[in-house]
């Protein structure tokens, strides 16, 4: 076999073997019943930077499953140029409606509600994907995994130790139409050979993403959305993280206590938005 043909098929089975795992590591979450971890955040928008904690509880499964995402993050006080910014989401999925919560700064909260029927029998329409598999149309982190992993073409797979757990480093960079289609003025970079290059996004834009996988369970344990910062243009350099999340003090097992996913908001500013997600629903690809 020719070198290049050799290499090429080296690459095809690494790049095989890298999505593999990251599918794996997102059927062993949908399957973990039930699932609890703290998060540890850590974002870069432009000279700010933002850190906070959050929670994810997860119960059940196909019909019955359950979700809470908590998540908070305020500007580093070690930082005076970064001010006070905060910023908050909840999302609770109680099996009738799957409810979020959002406060951005000084913008005014904003609360809304999808109908998850209406959600399951879209899916059902879609007959590609799985009807009972809703919460990773609905939020919580599995929606944020699979919508990584949609978006994200993953290439490599290296053993790697994370805080004393071995685990899979699987890094991925973008399907090249989804990147076209987010941003079409970057559309032929995204689509020549090779792909777009880091310096070339607008600041704040992921040129990769990295996810570390436990090697003996499959589950997540940490993101890293991996960029060249600031103002454009910029020089040519080795990308960063600009955003982390951390999955750490995970428990299965167990019980969780059914109040966990109660959620009974005040109507006032609620916004019914079932019609609008249901329209935008796709399979995500298999």
């Amino acid at each position: 076999m020719p070198p290049a043909a050799a290499q090429a098929g080296e690459r095809s089975e690494e790049e095989a073997q890298a999505e593999r795992i990251v599918a794996g590591s997102l059927l062993a979450l949908d399957r973990a019943d039930p699932f609890s971890a703290k998060l540890r955040q850590k974002a870069r928008f432009g000279n700010r930077v933002l850190t906070g904690p959050g929670r994810y509880v997860q119960s059940g499964s196909g019909e019955d499953q359950r979700f809470r995402y908590e998540s908070k993050l305020e500007c580093d006080t070690e930082r005076p140029e970064c001010g006070t910014e905060s910023f908050e989401l909840l999302e609770v999925c109680d099996g009738l409606f799957s409810w979020g919560y959002r406060r951005n700064a000084a913008d005014p909260p904003g609360l809304s509600r999808v109908d998850v029927r209406r959600v399951r029998e879209k899916l059902e329409d879609l007959k590609a994907a799985e009807p009972d598999s809703a919460a990773r149309y609905l939020g919580g982190l599995q929606r944020t995994l699979w919508t990584i992993r949609e978006w994200f073409r993953f290439t490599t797979a290296e053993p790697a130790d994370l805080d004393g757990l071995p685990t899979w480093r699987v890094e991925g960079r973008w399907d090249a139409e989804k990147l076209a289609a987010i941003l079409p003025d970057l559309a032929a970079a995204a689509r020549r050979p090779g792909g777009i290059e880091p310096q070339e996004l607008p600041d704040g834009v992921p040129w990769a993403v990295r996810l570390w996988i436990g090697r003996g369970d499959l589950l997540p344990r940490r993101v890293e959305w991996l960029a060249i910062p600031g103002e454009r243009p910029v020089a040519a350099a080795e990308p960063e993280p600009i955003g982390v999340l951390d999955i750490h003090d995970i428990e299965t097992g167990g019980r969780v206590d059914a109040a966990t996913f109660f959620y009974k908001p005040p109507p006032a500013g609620l916004m019914d938005v079932t019609e609008q997600h249901v329209k935008s629903l796709r399979a995500w690809r298999p």
